[in-house]
């Protein structure tokens, strides 16, 4: 070796090679040679889209760099769920295991080679590894011991060929989701009924603009899931918070309270769609149902509901005529309209005065590609309906028409969704037809027995009409079936505890909220009529003056008109307690 030729540096090598390789070519060369090659492309890919590099692929044998630890462990298991996906489709004489070691040490680089006890100690380590399993050297678990939401097994000290001093190996549990949750730790009760949290799918298409597709497809599940009378389903706006985080089954099933967690993976590519979904008893660790779906995108439809089907069928759920009909109901056939709405929601959900506007060009488009698509035309209403919320609409009453007409529409094409119709809720209650809206809110939750949001946007009239302690109840469950709930469900919740006299649970409840967000306009102002109703004069005081360091123009007067209370009294035992607490 030309000593002038190569130089040193730390990497992170990635070594696999095929368990009982030799059998494989004994029994059928031509078969050997053909998987082989599909799952080294496979790899290949994987490496790719983990930042690593193929270094060399002798015979059954890959070595790959990375620059990271994380990155290539992630990759390992990307890499081993994928072939034992694969592997579930062959014969059992035919399916291919891998097994990898990855080790993190100093390696001589000559050109695209790649030399010693570095490479050495990573093929060693893939000896040590189970078939289908993973082995990494103690230099690499000091990297990322905390980082990943993995279990290891510690092998000890390890004495390998050619390698002067042994080597601290750990076995990686790719399966650490299954961690047995114990139901004392449950932040919240179990409820009777199946109790299910959807995890966002990941996206491991390799890029990130189909971020959309993979979170749609997850809202899309829950969304169905909702209709079920049977079933208890956390929202999407809590099972979200984990979305890129590194968490552990056991983990969210004692943060939400829920007994199922359900996570998968998304690769869109073209015209194709690849799904991996698992389904997990958080309090046994038992995989209840796994499956990875190869189809044409054109069959979404079809394979979401399909999925949907499997949970229900593994949790022995029975869905009655009524829920059949909704959950089958998928408003339109149109691909690109479809996905321009789950394109839109992606915007919209960022509740922000540029993400509506862009969500709404989204949902327009969607329309034009299919006049009749239900959820597109609901979308553009809470577009509209946002628009007064944000304080950006010219026209207030022309875009609650709007909103209106869009909603109308919607049931017209399709009542089997409850968001048009919590949509009207707020429409009404806003203009002062109070039956209207109780009938409306009311109908959203019968289509959506699991649906937070339908539930909340009920009690917020309930609120408004004089009927608070309906209302407590309503925000409960909507918190419940949404555990980290946003701001809108604890002020309307703090508020209503207000109104039946509940101060010091109005304070607590609205305190959660500024922890949030300290500047929650909403939120201070509750707390000033909740300390001022209770007697609590210095602490009103000190939330009104915060009412006007977060907007200084505040007006009582101008207030008092947006406040939709069917009972003129209720709105100045409100007024009255922010005038007490110093706002004008």
């Amino acid at each position: 070796m030309n000593i002038e030729g190569f130089k040193r540096k730390l990497t992170t090598m990635f070594s696999a090679d095929v368990a009982g390789y030799s059998r494989l070519m004994g029994e059928d060369e031509a078969a050997t040679v053909k998987t082989l090659t599909t799952y080294r492309d496979i790899m290949a890919e994987l490496i790719k889209q983990h930042r690593g590099l193929v270094v060399d692929s002798p015979g059954d044998n890959l070595l790959a760099e990375f620059t990271s630890v994380v990155d290539a462990v992630q990759c390992a298991v990307a890499v081993q769920k994928e072939l034992q996906a694969r592997n579930a489709e062959l014969p059992e004489d035919r399916r291919m295991e891998f097994r990898i070691g990855i080790n993190l040490g100093d390696v001589i680089e000559e050109g695209d080679r790649i030399y010693g006890d570095g490479v050495n100690i990573a093929a060693r380590l893939e000896g040590l590894a189970d078939p289908g399993g993973i082995c990494i050297s103690k230099t690499a678990f000091d990297q990322i011991e905390t980082k990943l939401p993995l279990g290891y097994d510690y092998l000890g000290e390890q004495t390998v060929k050619n390698i002067a001093k042994p080597v601290g190996a750990y076995q990686v549990l790719m399966e650490p989701r299954v961690t047995v949750a114990g139901k004392e730790k449950m932040a919240l009760p179990l409820p009777e009924e199946p109790s299910l949290a959807v995890l966002p799918f990941d996206n491991i298409s390799g890029d990130p603009e189909q971020e959309y597709f993979s979170d749609g497809l997850t809202e899309e599940i829950i969304t169905g899931l909702s209709k079920v009378d049977k079933m208890f389903v956390i929202a999407r706006n809590s099972t979200f918070t984990y979305k890129g985080k590194p968490v552990r089954v056991q983990q969210v099933g004692e943060e939400l309270g829920v007994r199922y967690v359900m996570e998968g993976s998304v690769r869109k590519a073209g015209d194709r769609v690849r799904i991996t979904a698992q389904l997990i008893d958080a309090l046994t660790g038992h995989h209840l149902w796994a499956e990875r779906f190869d189809r044409d995108l054109k069959d979404i439809f079809v394979l979401q509901d399909e999925i949907t089907i499997k949970i229900l069928t593994a949790l022995r759920v029975t869905l009655t005529e009524g829920e059949q009909a909704r959950l089958y109901d998928r408003g339109t056939g149109n691909l690109d309209s479809f996905l321009k709405v789950l394109q839109g929601s992606q915007h919209f959900f960022r509740f922000n005065r540029d993400g509506n506007v862009v969500a709404r060009q989204m949902f327009e488009d969607a329309i034009a590609l299919d006049p009749e698509n239900p959820t597109a035309c609901t979308m553009l209403g809470w577009t509209h309906l946002m628009d007064v919320w944000f304080g950006s609409s010219e026209s207030p009453e022309k875009s609650m028409e709007r909103a209106s007409e869009l909603a109308q529409k919607a049931i017209a094409l399709s009542d089997t969704l409850d968001s048009p119709h919590s949509l009207l809720c707020h429409i009404y209650l806003m203009i002062g037809q109070y039956e209207e809206a109780i009938a409306e809110g009311e109908r959203g939750v019968a289509l959506s027995p699991n649906g937070a949001d339908a539930h909340a946007h009920l009690a917020m009239t309930l609120r408004y009409v004089g009927r608070p302690e309906e209302a407590i109840t309503l925000l409960k469950k909507a918190t419940r079936l949404n555990p980290m709930p946003p701001n809108w469900y604890l002020f309307s919740l703090g508020d209503a505890y207000c109104l039946t006299g509940q101060y010091e649970e109005a304070i607590a409840t609205v305190q959660k909220a500024l922890r949030h967000n300290p500047d929650d306009l909403m939120a201070h102002i509750i707390m000033a009529s909740s300390y001022s109703m209770g007697g609590r004069e210095e602490e009103a005081r000190a939330e009104a003056a915060e009412v006007l360091r977060i907007d200084p123009k505040f007006s009582l007067e101008y207030y008092a008109k947006t406040l939709p209370f069917k009972n003129q009294a209720d709105s100045e035992l409100v007024i009255d307690a922010l005038r007490k607490a110093g706002l004008k």
